[in-house]
């Protein structure tokens, strides 16, 4: 063996605690990067097979009732390669056991083309019905793990005015409902089933033999999408078509899509800050270790060894270091991916799927970070192994010993000599402590960047399903209706307040811009649904004009003054243009607001409604829930204490998966920071201890002074960290653009006192080890080396 690999054994033997640290720091950098975009490929991989294998369709239209031959002159369209006409009809259903009614849809198909038609469904347990069987349901298999139904259950539901049982044969998956919701709404697989059965039997019970009023299409390869939409919407448009649509813009997909898309985003933003904190530490203790070693660098080059010969020796040392890391940071990331892509397995249903390890994303990873790392670790050691034998040979030079500005205030005389040794190392070594309390502040603004969701959570569901809309129940119906059906309402047991309401589905037209959104009509004093400005508080809705959510008017890049154009998707196809007089701050959806009478105008049918909200006393709220099963009409009763439970339960525990990874992330660079500055600084003032001991200080006192200065470079990081934190949770903010909702930037002090203590909690640790190594200092052999 070489003597400069023997040289480099013992080196690793001898700061093997402070190397892995640093390795696990590493680690954690590309743990999170590998596991990040690992998961994202996963998924997407099990996304694209999915709907290869089930034909999910490119194009979507609902209407109100079209004949079947509709769907032949669809058929006979340039580009389109196959056309599915179905029945879907949105129902309540009454499931054994519970008060509450579920929304439910049931989709009417062929028994044909259950399995081999468009949106195919796979089957997960039983059967499918069998062509001509009565009253046979197929239902999606979140919803029947969530309410504990298989073959052999039965349901309930109002169709068409008349009571209906169906059993369940079979529990299935349908790409379509990859993300089970209804229309947007916040998901809840216990609040909303799918149903599929046969289409003749779901024909006659809603009276629409020989019709359809849903569509699904494939198109062939290369075919022209906007052409064929256009043509969908100009057949369909005298059937009360809502417009056709792309899959971009079917919800499922689009929730899946933004999802994974702001999973991408932290997969990048975070990995990378954590790979920027790993190759810091590392070159802090390159440099001050190289430092700590002239003598030793001064002695190669005496002996023969050039400079490129001794900077490749620190480098190999550096390089095995980040090896480690790396490799730990394939385990770590294996770990992590199964992990995340086993829980999002709980919100996307996909009938397979499976983590893998792609060679590009490791790659990527090990060239990140062996190119920082080397380049890091050359910077750090170019100036000390540039030296000559005789300049190294020479220890460096002192810090000037001048009158500290303690001292020149006058302090000197008050404090200790404890505290004016800390104050005057501070003083006249200010880099030192400036790279120890950039290195904390980096891993609190790591966690704050990861646990803040939880307030920004918790924030959009108070002002949102309590502030804006204190009531407790939403009711829709199938088909708008007399105002009079309010009333009716009001007389349901346990009813204290009710509020009609009602919504057009519209295309808001700017320029070349559109969105699909809904047309909301709101009274000129509404108790029930509020709506508010920037700071909380509710806003009155103007005569004239539209109102718009703030992110759907920035969506169409308009602003007060300006004209939009909604084209209406329900009843006659007509335009109308509306100027835009205010916005509000809604944190869910993307909405556009007029005053109730305007909307019935613009509806031109006269008042409607088309559901209601309403308060009810929660002595009453079974009688209530029992009630509005039997209503006919009712689309769906939207419970939003039930919602609020179920999304608050799934919420915290992947809250408490994430908090906890980062928490461990986040500890583990502040003791790889804290644990490596501290013992580093051990190793230069060792000498210069062992010295004050001699001289009469107890090892309590020797010890304060290092421990001191890293009690005060914590207390110094914390609030820098919190700034650094809401910057880094603002940049995730920017990045990420869901639809369904707006993040709002929410940091409650809870977020800010977890992260403290967890950083203080992580500095003890550190401070607990370098006092051990402190003890156990031999002052005979320091001193003696010294000389």
């Amino acid at each position: 063996m070489k003597a400069l690999d023997r040289k480099l054994v013992r080196d690793l033997r001898a700061i093997w605690a402070q190397a892995l640290t640093i390795a696990l720091v590493i680690a954690c950098g590309t743990g999170g990067f590998i596991g990040s975009f690992a998961t994202y490929e996963s998924l997407m991989d099990a996304r694209d097979t999915y709907y290869r294998d089930a034909r999910f369709a490119d194009l979507f239209a609902y209407v109100k009732r079209a004949p079947e031959s509709v769907g032949d002159e669809l058929r006979a369209l340039p580009g389109v390669a196959v056309v599915q006409t179905r029945l879907v009809w949105d129902v309540q259903l009454d499931v054994p056991g519970v008060v509450q009614p579920v929304m439910g849809r049931f989709i009417g198909v062929a028994p044909r083309e259950f399995e081999r038609g468009l949106n195919g469904l796979q089957l997960r347990a039983g059967r499918l019905p069998a062509a001509g069987e009565r009253d046979t349901v197929v239902i999606n298999e979140s919803f029947a793990r969530a309410r504990g139904l298989g073959p052999g259950s039965m349901l309930t539901a109002v169709l068409n005015g008349r009571l209906q049982t169906f059993t369940v044969t079979g529990v299935a998956l349908s790409p379509e409902f990859i993300f089970a919701t209804r229309e947007g709404a916040m998901p809840d697989d216990q609040w909303f089933g799918v149903v599929w059965t046969d289409r003749e039997r779901l024909a006659a019970s809603l009276s629409m033999q020989g019709a359809f009023n849903a569509v699904s299409v494939r198109l062939l390869p290369g075919a022209s999408e906007s052409a064929v939409l256009a043509e969908m919407d100009r057949r369909l448009a005298r059937y009360g078509s809502r417009g056709a649509f792309s899959r971009e813009w079917q919800i499922s997909h689009r929730i899946i899509t933004q999802e994974l898309g702001q999973w991408q985003v932290m997969g990048s933003v975070l990995p990378s800050f954590f790979l920027a904190v790993s190759v810091f530490v590392l070159n802090i203790v390159m440099s001050r270790l190289v430092t700590t070693q002239r003598d030793q660098v001064a002695a190669l080059k005496a002996m023969g060894y050039s400079t490129a010969q001794v900077r490749l020796h620190y480098l190999e040392l550096a390089a095995v270091i980040v090896a480690l890391g790396l490799v730990l940071g394939i385990g770590v990331g294996w770990w992590m991916g199964t992990a995340v892509t086993g829980l999002y397995a709980g919100f996307f249903h996909f009938p397979s799927y499976r983590f893998a390890l792609p060679p590009d994303v490791v790659a990527l990873a090990w060239a990140i970070t062996i190119a920082a790392g080397m380049a890091g670790t050359w910077y750090a050691v170019h100036a000390t192994v540039s030296l000559s034998p005789a300049q190294a040979m020479r220890p460096a030079a002192p810090p000037e010993f001048r009158a500290t500005l303690m001292e020149r205030l006058g302090l000197g005389r008050v404090l200790g000599v404890v505290p004016k040794m800390i104050a005057r190392s501070f003083e006249r070594r200010p880099l030192r402590a400036t790279v120890t309390v950039l290195g904390v502040a980096g891993s609190v603004a790591v966690l704050i960047s990861g646990i803040w969701w939880r307030d920004a959570m918790d924030y959009l569901v108070d002002i949102s399903f309590f502030a804006a809309q204190p009531a407790d129940v939403q009711i829709g119906f199938v088909e708008p209706q007399a105002p009079r059906v309010v009333h009716d309402i009001r007389h349901l047991p346990g009813v204290m307040q009710a509020e009609g309401t009602r919504a057009l589905p519209v295309k808001a037209v700017a320029g070349h811009r559109s969105v699909r959104t809904a047309l909301q009509g709101v009274g000129p004093q509404p108790l029930l649904r509020r709506f508010l400005d920037a700071q909380g508080r509710p806003i009155p809705m103007p005569p004239n004009g539209v109102v718009m959510s703030q992110r759907l008017a920035q969506r169409l890049r308009l602003g007060t003054g300006d004209v939009v154009t909604l084209e209406l998707l329900e009843g006659e196809p007509r335009q109308v243009e509306l100027t835009l007089v205010g916005t509000v701050d809604d944190l869910m959806g993307q909405a556009a607001y007029v005053d109730l009478d305007e909307l019935h105008r613009i509806a031109g049918d006269g008042p409607r409604v088309s559901g209601a909200f309403v308060t009810i006393d929660p002595r009453q709220r079974d009688e209530f829930m029992r009630a509005t099963k039997r209503l006919p009409g009712v689309a769906f009763v939207w419970a939003k204490q039930a919602t609020l439970q179920s999304f608050r339960d799934t919420s915290q525990r992947n809250l408490l998966f994430f908090t906890s990874i980062l928490t461990a992330f986040a500890a583990t660079i502040a003791v790889g920071v804290v644990y490596n500055s501290a013992r580093i600084a051990l190793a230069e003032r060792a000498w210069e201890l062992a010295t004050l001991r001699v001289l009469g200080l107890s090892k309590r006192e020797v010890s304060s002074i290092l421990l001191g200065e890293l009690a005060i470079e914590l207390v110094v990081a914390l609030p820098i960290g919190y700034v650094l934190g809401y910057l880094l949770a603002a940049l995730l903010v920017a990045f990420t653009h869901p639809d369904t909702f707006r993040i709002p930037l929410i940091i409650w002090p809870r977020t800010y006192a977890y992260a403290g203590l967890t950083m203080l909690g992580a500095g003890l640790a550190s401070a607990w080890l370098v006092h051990r190594r402190m003890d156990r200092l031999d002052m005979v052999a320091v001193l003696k080396t010294r000389e």
